[in-house]
């Protein structure tokens, strides 16, 4: 494929391989590939309107500001003067490939409206029951253990409170289970 028209970030832009633009901020790390939306591929004959199967690779090689516009307002014998400076946030991207099928294991990141929120490291996955911890523990949420909470014996509480100190650390979790245990104490 020669060409592609691509949109990123609500905007379209027509690519061919190697080329470098400037598109509007992305949520994505310096030096990440991602796979922007193909709206249309042409080049080899006639454009084809349905993409199906072709994945543009772009690169992310840094974030910058545009140029500063300055803006002036002015009203003749009244003193109103007012001035207003805007610089836009671009980020830079190299088009690496267009065309071929989707692989099974894409390395590209697909681009999201949505911001970048980093995975935590993964926990690992205790056994049901191991050590008295309740089956499927791990899988709650700190809604469902508030609600779980008091249906467990001091065994499990505790247990789940050395996973939620050593694991998760979140405090509506240990609130929850430390209530839990000052109900069955008293």
């Amino acid at each position: 494929m020669s060409y592609a028209i691509i949109t990123v970030g609500g905007k379209q832009y027509r690519v061919r391989e190697g080329e470098r633009l400037l598109v509007d901020r992305l949520a994505v790390e310096d030096g990440k590939t991602f796979t922007p939306g193909v709206l249309l591929v042409g080049g080899d004959g006639e454009p084809q309107l349905d993409p199906q199967g072709v994945v543009v690779t772009a690169k992310v090689l840094g974030q910058q500001r545009g140029p500063k516009i300055r803006i002036g307002k002015y009203k003749k014998r009244t003193g109103y003067k007012r001035h207003i400076g805007f610089r836009a946030a671009l980020t830079q991207i190299e088009i690496e490939s267009i065309g071929g099928a989707r692989a099974a294991k894409p390395k590209a990141e697909p681009v999201s409206a949505e911001p970048v929120v980093e995975a935590a490291e993964p926990v690992a996955e205790p056994a049901a029951g191991a050590a008295g911890l309740p089956a499927g523990y791990a899988d709650l949420t700190v809604a469902a253990i508030k609600d779980a909470a008091g249906s467990w014996d001091a065994g499990e509480l505790a247990a789940a409170l050395e996973y939620e100190q050593e694991h998760g650390n979140r405090k509506g979790a240990l609130a929850a289970i430390e209530a839990a245990q000052q109900e069955k104490e008293a």
